[in-house]
């Protein structure tokens, strides 16, 4: 069997108990062989300032060459306020610069958004989809993925209990599996 695709999954929550985390890693733990996934965090990514990109700061060349140096990119989000939070939009700002460089391309992407509301982080996902496609490589369009009413999915050690969830989440990474293969050809 072939080495596995290495998949950057970018947590877009900062919180130590976000369900956004709580979901990249069930995903990491139900992966497919043919994929090793690394949850990534975004805590201390420093705030992208185009004057500092001609000595752009460690953390950003930490975060770029993660990414470009993996075969696809898994982006997970919560929805704020109609939207993405500031810290995933961030950290797409810093990969994605400087321009005609971006760590984003060639990359196949796929998008999970989560809720605790009945919704699932549809707003979220959907901006996610309009910012994306210029700066990074192909966006599985389908299955999509919005999961609702994540809060009872979890038990107390952060493990998904929700056996609903778990067929959901295996699914969509059979589906991205067989995408980021295909990309990466």
């Amino acid at each position: 069997m072939p080495a596995p695709y290495s998949i950057v999954a970018l947590v877009g929550s900062l919180r130590k108990e976000s369900f956004t985390l709580k979901i990249a890693n069930a995903l990491a733990k139900l992966a497919p062989a043919s994929l090793r996934i690394d949850v990534t965090m975004l805590n201390g990514l420093s705030f992208f300032n185009q004057d500092l990109e001609a000595n752009p700061p460690a953390d950003w060349l930490a975060l770029r060459d993660k990414l470009k140096a993996s075969n696809g990119v898994l982006v997970l989000t919560p929805e704020y306020n109609r939207s993405i939070p500031g810290v995933l939009k961030n950290a797409i700002d810093v990969a994605s610069r400087p321009y005609g460089h971006s760590s984003f391309l060639g990359k196949p992407v796929g998008i999970i958004s989560n809720s605790p509301s009945p919704l699932g982080g549809v707003a979220a996902a959907k901006h996610l989809q309009n910012i994306m496609p210029g700066i990074s490589g192909p966006i599985m369009g389908q299955p999509e993925i919005y999961l609702n009413h994540v809060s009872d999915a979890f038990g107390d050690n952060g493990e998904l209990v929700k056996d609903s969830l778990k067929a959901v989440l295996q699914q969509y990474l059979e589906a991205f599996a067989v995408f980021v293969a295909k990309q990466n050809g």
